[in-house]
């Protein structure tokens, strides 16, 4: 189907968000929730656009979950979306006593400058409670991590806050993290991550660290022995099917 975003005529896949055309056809929508390989969150609130529909009503919708219509008109870049924005980027770098990274990106973008007269920041917060982690883990079907405790003191961690026993120290939700508020070491053969040690397994071909024994373990289980040779890291996993064709 087709659809208009800013005025440009975008294909759109069944089942597509608005987000997700508008980057397909290189328009582009802040986030700091949202990865193409999750489903959209609707956290962080920096993907909202609006639209109009065919009887002319506007109304401003996050783009991450909203489904795709031919019956709608989107617009990503008016004032009240600015504003929309604005707000919310205070809000998240608020939160924060250091705002780095991709949020302090969009804050220069849209102008934010945090005022610490009307909120303080969290001492030593970098996470901004997006929840992309807690998904991260909970599509690999481990939910190692969870958001706990409410209001103010929301954090995310492992249940009781102890070092979580599904937790295979794959590093994916400090990977997806769009502050990197998540601690993950890797030195002398040891990864560290949610107070847990995982040793490391090095690659056959290039010699380098690429995965935990636990992370192997894991994909063991899931996968074939001939869907994909786990001694290789990704890099050389690639060379090494298209040398052999497999």
């Amino acid at each position: 189907m087709n659809i208009q975003i800013d005025g440009k005529t975008c294909i759109a896949e069944p089942g597509e968000s608005i987000l997700e055309t508008a980057r397909r056809n290189n328009i582009d929508i802040p986030s700091l929730c949202h990865h193409e390989a999750l489903p959209g969150l609707a956290c962080c609130r920096l993907c909202v656009v609006e639209i109009e529909d065919a009887t002319g009503n506007r109304l401003v919708v996050a783009s991450c979950v909203y489904p795709v219509a031919e019956s709608v008109t989107v617009y990503t870049n008016t004032e009240k979306i600015k504003k929309h924005r604005r707000t919310n980027l205070t809000l998240l770098a608020g939160h924060v006593p250091e705002v780095k990274g991709v949020l302090l990106a969009y804050c220069r973008e849209y102008g934010v400058i945090r005022d610490d007269s009307h909120m303080k920041a969290v001492v030593k917060e970098k996470c901004i409670l997006c929840g992309l982690c807690v998904t991260a883990c909970e599509a690999l079907g481990n939910s190692a991590i969870q958001m706990a405790m409410r209001g103010i003191d929301r954090v995310v961690a492992p249940p009781f806050n102890e070092p979580s026993l599904n937790c295979i120290g794959c590093a994916s939700c400090a990977r997806v993290c769009p502050t990197d508020a998540i601690d993950c070491e890797s030195v002398s053969g040891n990864r560290k991550i949610w107070g847990k040690t995982f040793s490391l397994v090095k690659c056959a071909a290039c010699g380098e660290p690429y995965a935990t024994v636990d992370e192997l373990d894991w994909l063991k289980g899931k996968l074939l022995d001939t869907e994909l040779n786990l001694a290789y890291c990704p890099n050389c996993r690639r060379r090494v099917s298209v040398n052999t064709g497999k």
